[in-house]
């Protein structure tokens, strides 16, 4: 009985505000329509198929056991395992394609060479069919059981969902301290608001995955592209397991390449520090040649070899240094504009005939518009 009081109150209280000015009337119509018209609940996402792709190289030692797993963690959803065989010289082709042959949702997309790790997601990523699409390393340091919470904030609404590495198990003091110092560069210089510890361990919608299918760009940085894209975002934290297997492949080498990668796609700065040095230190000529007449002309000048060639050898430093600067941003652009395709397939296996074809379009599309 206490609904239909209130009812009757709201009523009686719409009745009064009709009965005088205009826009009373109309704000009491406004609200009799809210209160008679129920809210309707965020509607949930249906899944109907789940991408999960997973790059390798000579990973032949855990090619059986990743499968088991990621098998066991989705046993009931609806799923397809992508895995990028990216130019492996080891026994890691084979043994996917024994498991390929017993299992269709498994399946094997082997590159002509290696192109890299982040080229390898794409790569499956472009044959990706399913309504979400799952990145997950296939070292088995990622736990699939996670994409279960990764589906509920999904189908909450949330069109990417990364997973954020709360603990780095295995992992040296080095590299723990030189991805801290990485990620609070990143988050100053970058435009983009990147979760510090989150890989590339993350789920995409299809709408944002298409996005991400649109650009094109050879060097990579698939996390801060993730971001940039835009959407609705949600994070869930995890504790990253130590690697069963193996070496990491990712060097010293390639994680400077990487770091300067990530840099050179989502800020301008280093060219705004090579700009201002330059700019500074034609302050401090301008400045500095006045003093060097007036000690002329009252004989305190004291000429010495050693601070010219200090000088000489800091100027042409920083001269050096600022074109290496501006190189980096220009052998990229060369890599843009020569046109040429991220990744070459050597073989597809258990790939339905539409996906390969939407794989292809890309590149196609892509080569069109230039």
């Amino acid at each position: 009985m206490a609904p239909k009081r209130q009812v009757g109150a709201s009523s009686a209280a719409t009745g009064r505000l009709l009965s005088g000015c205009g826009c009373h009337r109309a704000a009491a119509y406004a609200l009799t329509m809210a209160q008679a018209q129920p809210v309707s609940p965020t509607p949930v996402r249906e899944l109907g198929l789940l991408s999960v792709v997973a790059p390798m190289c000579n990973e032949e030692g855990i090619v059986e056991p990743f499968y088991a797993r990621v098998c066991a963690a989705l046993a009931d959803l609806p799923f397809e395992l992508i895995v990028i065989d990216d130019g492996s010289v080891d026994g890691t082709a084979e043994r996917l394609a024994r498991l390929a042959e017993d299992d269709r949702r498994l399946r094997v997309l082997t590159l002509s060479r290696n192109f890299g790790h982040q080229t390898a997601i794409t790569a499956g990523l472009d044959h990706a069919s399913g309504d979400a699409v799952v990145m997950i390393d296939g070292d088995m340091q990622d736990p699939p059981e996670l994409i279960h919470e990764m589906l509920d904030h999904w189908r909450r609404g949330s069109d990417v969902v990364y997973a954020v590495r709360e603990q780095r198990q295995g992992e040296t003091r080095f590299k723990l301290v030189t991805a801290d110092w990485f990620y609070r560069l990143f988050a100053r210089i970058s435009k983009i608001d990147l979760q510090p510890n989150s890989g590339d361990f993350r789920l995409m919608d299809k709408a944002a995955l298409m996005g991400l299918r649109s650009m094109r760009e050879r060097n990579r940085f698939l996390r801060g592209m993730t971001v940039w894209v835009g959407f609705n975002q949600s994070a869930v934290g995890y504790v990253r397991e130590p690697r069963p297997e193996g070496e990491t492949k990712y060097t010293l080498r390639r994680m400077l390449r990487f770091s300067l990668d990530a840099v050179a796609s989502f800020s301008h700065l280093p060219l705004q520090l090579a700009t201002l040095l330059g700019f500074v230190f034609s302050i401090a000529a301008f400045v500095a040649l006045p003093l060097v007449v007036l000690a002329r002309v009252f004989k305190v000048y004291v000429p010495g070899v050693s601070s010219i060639l200090f000088v000489v050898l800091l100027l042409g430093g920083i001269q050096l240094i600022t074109v290496g600067i501006i190189g980096e941003y220009v052998g990229r652009i060369y890599d843009e504009v020569k046109r040429r395709p991220l990744y070459l397939v050597k073989t597809r296996r258990n790939f339905p005939d539409a996906a390969s074809d939407a794989a292809d379009q890309v590149d196609q599309e892509r080569i069109g518009t230039f």
